[in-house]
């Protein structure tokens, strides 16, 4: 189950990315922010998921 929660992390992580460029090339900067916010989501989710690899 572990690789498939890596998945959608990164996959979070990617939208977040395509948000922020949505929000920077459009000027709106709460579509920007909300795209900052669902990158770090999925780094911190992406960071809980190696800590449990580590103690397997």
């Amino acid at each position: 189950m572990s690789a498939l929660d890596k998945m959608k992390n990164k996959a979070e992580e990617l939208v977040g990315k395509g948000k922020e460029a949505a929000g920077e090339a459009t000027d709106n900067p709460d579509l920007k922010a909300e795209g900052q916010t669902d990158q770090a989501s999925g780094n911190v989710k992406q960071a809980g998921e190696n800590v449990k690899d580590v103690f397997k």
